[in-house]
């Protein structure tokens, strides 16, 4: 059945692309011919190409492009244009570049001939369009504009009850819709654990809040409350909601070629689970910017915010600096300002107020920033763990604005200091942050001397153990190991006191101590270099009598070896002689628990994160509860969700969007009483089903802009998997830790947000169902591919999780008989989909039950089908069993399983 589906949709979606593709092609042949269209044709392709330099905001040469009359009006060398002759028009001869007229655009956005000759056959044709009205002061853009608590209109009854209902209802009356009924219990309480913590309730679960609902209004409310606010405080809606900030904020582990890392840095997960962790708080998410961009300033020595600035490591390019710096500033543009700001880095902005200048002065909060790894308890090497953060390296890194945005053109004499884009009118504060000792010498840290001793303190061990045990033979070696070892331990002494004397504010000279400590350095090179010497002398002895007793075959091969040998020891010489050398010295040269960072940072993050995250900012609330909105209703409220500027789509309901906005922030900008005012709306609640009722909602709002019923949502490719294996009651809940190994994804039973994710280490049952882009995923997209249907009744994962959904469902829980198929049909349902089954369902199953069992009682008949990824658990032996296997993995299959309703 399933595969005659298949071939049905792949024949007509193959079908459409073919008709839609033709379509296209027959439409631009026709476009070619026909005289082209001011609004469809000409006027985009000057917004595209013109408006930086001949719009609202600016106007070279007193010229204006950005309506048909300024265009015939022309500028202050006179009309650009004449219709009907387009060889005599000074718009064809500057984009053309003709005679001693420069060509405009310039450079990287000039016009391609199809674009100059479009304008040329508009203007032959008459140059027509119609009459449009200057466009105002972009400046004046809503977006850009404070936000404002609308008043709630009050219902027919005088009652406001929820403001988003409300404000909702307003619409509703305006365009004439009716709204749909609550959803049926069943399907409420499923779509809320889906918001809310990213998996299905238990059948348990369902079926209480469904009798709670059958005993009342009121028991109905009291359970659904009850629900909401045990979900919010479930460790489980961190997790779910921390993977939606994960997408906007272009959450990604390390990236490269094998173990060459090229984007972001290992050990970033440290970032994601301090994301989960602030969730879990409820940490306002004013403060979790601050944290984001500038951590390292606002609480320099606290490793739990620290990590926050992961934000910023995230952007890490090996390759480029600029590529890195880009990055930075265009996704902190969008992901809190909704500001497309990277598109003024070759020229002012198009469409919004920011001038190429102001995308450089942006940039220049960011220019002083490096990434470095710092230790942590537990291990010294930073290569296998280690908290990888942000912090200002050098104060007096120095930003320049580079011509057209070509990084080779960079204008030094023009430096720039950092600024906010003029638009807002206002300039930052910035002032330096004095750093802590151990902020910017982590060496300092406490437990960084505790581990070092008790390190040398074992090797010193070992060694007097290893001499204590040693044969007479082997004396001389364990005794030159001992003296290294004891040598190492006085050094680790020397250095802390020096550091002590150095760093520790004790009033006292700290000259001698520095020496002390180098010369103790400089004995223990010594000692390792002569011990290297003995060692690798050692083996050319052993060496030689090999090749002397050695077979004339085996002499060339044991040859080579001793030849590795000298050469080793040669090079260990060389090491001693230096060393040697070296403890001549006398300077107070020593060596620090690590590197000494600038001990004072600029302030620049701060300061721009403190303005970001300002309730005074107009774009930074709308653009979180744009966002938020989004994941519970399946559409945002401003649908370009990282560009709420001119060259966006206005909000569909903007007194709802600044209610949400102004709500939020007089909350203390926390996320989960905003999840509850949400939730326990009236909209939130409605059916996704329609009835006879909304015939006239639907023609009058089909697209249902206005929320008169909810919209169906196919769940991502995270819940999927996780739904997956919290039905078999198989979900590991433990949280946080290290990036798990993506091809581990179908045995290890963690949830998914803590598998790698980056743009080329992903799982691949995730990629197949359209998880997060790791470079931009400010929305999810949905694909529909035959794959991913195969990914769930072919996978390992999904075998494994159906084989013991049935094992547990066969049998009673009070004596452990085995359940009869009708109730066992009831039981998956129950669990699978939360729901009952309707009778064809039930018919349908019963009857697939029973041919199965006959199939698969003679197995010789059948063919065995291998799938990619063995499964967890075998196939039960017993043919009714296997057969209720199959029916729990067509159930994973189904619709109502990865659908949100």
């Amino acid at each position: 059945m399933s595969r005659s589906a298949m071939r049905f949709a792949i024949i007509i979606v193959g079908g459409l692309a073919i008709v839609a593709s033709g379509a296209a092609s027959d439409a631009r042949g026709a476009e070619t011919a026909a005289e082209p269209d001011y609004a469809r044709d000409v006027k985009p392709l000057l917004t595209r190409k013109c408006y930086a330099c001949h719009g609202a905001l600016k106007q070279a040469g007193g010229l204006r492009l950005d309506t048909r009359g300024t265009i015939l009006a022309g500028g202050e060398t006179g009309p650009t244009v004449v219709p009907g002759a387009a060889a005599k028009s000074l718009l064809i001869a500057a984009v053309r570049g003709d005679g001693d007229i420069e060509r405009m655009p310039l450079e990287s956005e000039a016009l391609g001939e199809q674009e100059i000759a479009l304008l040329e056959r508009w203007i032959a044709s008459g140059a027509r369009g119609p009459d449009e009205p200057l466009p105002p002061d972009p400046r004046k853009y809503w977006a850009f504009q404070p936000v404002v608590r609308p008043n709630i209109p009050q219902s027919a009854d005088g009652a406001t009850g929820n403001a988003i209902d409300a404000l909702l209802a307003a619409e509703h009356k305006r365009l004439g819709l009716t709204p749909v009924p609550e959803a049926d219990p069943r399907t409420l309480l499923r779509r809320l654990h889906f918001d809310l913590v990213g998996l299905p309730p238990t059948a348990a679960e369902t079926e209480a809040f469904a009798a709670a609902a059958a005993r009342s209004a009121a028991a109905k409310e009291q359970a659904y409350a009850a629900a909401v606010d045990k979900l919010l405080a479930s460790p489980q809606y961190a997790e779910r909601w921390g993977r939606h900030w994960m997408d906007v904020w272009r959450y990604s582990d390390w990236d490269g070629y094998r173990a060459e890392v090229r984007e972001s840095q290992p050990h970033i997960w440290r970032w994601r689970d301090w994301i989960v962790d602030s969730l879990a708080e409820d940490k306002p998410y004013d403060r979790m910017i601050v944290e984001m961009l500038a951590g390292d300033e606002v609480a320099p020595t606290d490793s739990g915010v620290i990590r926050a600035t992961g934000f910023l490591v995230r952007n890490w390019y090996k390759f480029n600096r600029n590529v890195w710096l880009e990055s930075t500033v265009e996704h902190t543009g969008k992901a809190f300002l909704g500001l497309t700001i990277n598109c003024a880095k070759c020229h002012d902005h198009f469409f919004d107020p920011i001038s190429q200048r102001d995308y450089y002065a942006f940039r220049a909060f960011f220019e002083p920033h490096q990434v470095r790894t710092d230790r942590v308890p537990g291990t010294a090497d930073a290569a296998k763990d280690g908290l990888v953060r942000a912090y200002d390296a050098d104060a007096t890194a120095k930003t320049f604005l580079f011509s057209r945005g070509d990084e080779s053109k960079p204008d030094k004499e023009h430096p720039l200091a950092p600024q906010l884009p003029r638009l807002f009118g206002k300039q930052a504060t910035i002032e330096p942050v004095a750093l802590p000792l151990v902020a910017y010498y982590p060496g300092r840290l406490p437990f960084v001397a505790a581990e070092e001793l008790k390190q040398a303190e074992q090797a010193r061990a070992t060694a007097q153990k290893a001499l204590a045990d040693a044969k007479p033979d082997a004396q001389a070696r364990a005794r030159r190991k001992l003296d290294v070892a004891l040598a190492a331990y006085e050094s680790i002494q020397a250095r802390l006191a020096a550091d002590e004397a150095v760093y520790g504010n004790t009033g006292k000279p700290s000259e001698a101590a520095q020496k002390k400590a180098a010369a103790a350095q400089r004995k223990l090179a010594r000692l390792q270099a002569d011990d290297d010497v003995a060692d690798a002398q050692a083996e050319v002895d052993a060496a030689k009598l090999k090749v002397q007793k050695a077979a004339a075959g085996d002499k060339d091969k044991l040859q080579k070896a001793l030849d590795a040998a000298e050469k080793k020891l040669a090079e260990a010489r060389k090491r001693l002689a230096t060393a040697e050398a070296d403890e001549k010295k006398t300077d107070a040269a020593y060596t620090t628990f690590g590197p000494v960072y600038p001990a004072q940072s600029t302030g620049r993050r701060l300061a721009l994160a403190r303005w970001i995250a300002s309730p005074d900012n107009p774009l930074t609330a709308r653009v979180a509860v744009n966002h938020i909105w989004m994941r519970h209703f399946g559409e945002p409220i401003v649908p370009s969700v990282f560009d709420f500027g001119r060259n966006g789509r206005l909000p569909t309901n903007q007194p709802l969007l600044d209610w949400l906005a102004s709500e939020f922030v007089a909350g203390g900008w926390r996320m989960k009483p905003l999840h509850r005012t949400i939730v326990m709306s009236a909209a939130y609640r409605r059916s996704s089903d329609e009835g006879p009722a909304q015939s006239k909602s639907r023609e009058a709002d089909p697209e249902n802009v206005a929320l008169w019923r909810m919209n169906t949502r196919r769940m991502e490719a995270e819940v999927v998997r996780d739904s997956l294996l919290a039905v078999a009651g198989a979900l590991d809940a433990s949280r946080g830790g290290p990036d798990l190994d993506p091809a581990a994804a179908d045995t290890v039973p963690r949830r998914s947000l803590y598998f790698r994710h980056s743009k080329e280490k992903k799982v691949e049952m995730l990629d197949l169902l359209d998880r997060a882009n790791a470079v931009e995923c400010y929305r999810r997209s949905e694909s529909i591919v035959p794959q991913q249907a195969l990914a769930v009744i072919n996978g390992g994962l999904a075998q494994t999780q159906a084989r013991r959904v049935a094992t547990r469902l066969s049998t009673t829980s009070g004596d452990g008989s085995f359940v009869d198929d009708e109730a066992f049909v009831a039981a998956v349902f129950a669990c699978v989909l939360n729901r009952p089954p309707r009778a064809g369902e039930r018919a349908a199953c019963l009857e697939f039950l029973d041919e199965q069992a006959r199939l698969l009682a003679k197995p010789e008949k059948l063919t065995r089908f291998v799938v990619g990824v063995k499964p967890q658990v075998e196939p039960s032996a017993d043919p009714h069993r296997r057969a209720r296997e199959n029916l729990a993995l067509v159930l994973f299959n189904h619709n109502d399983f990865i659908t949100i309703r």
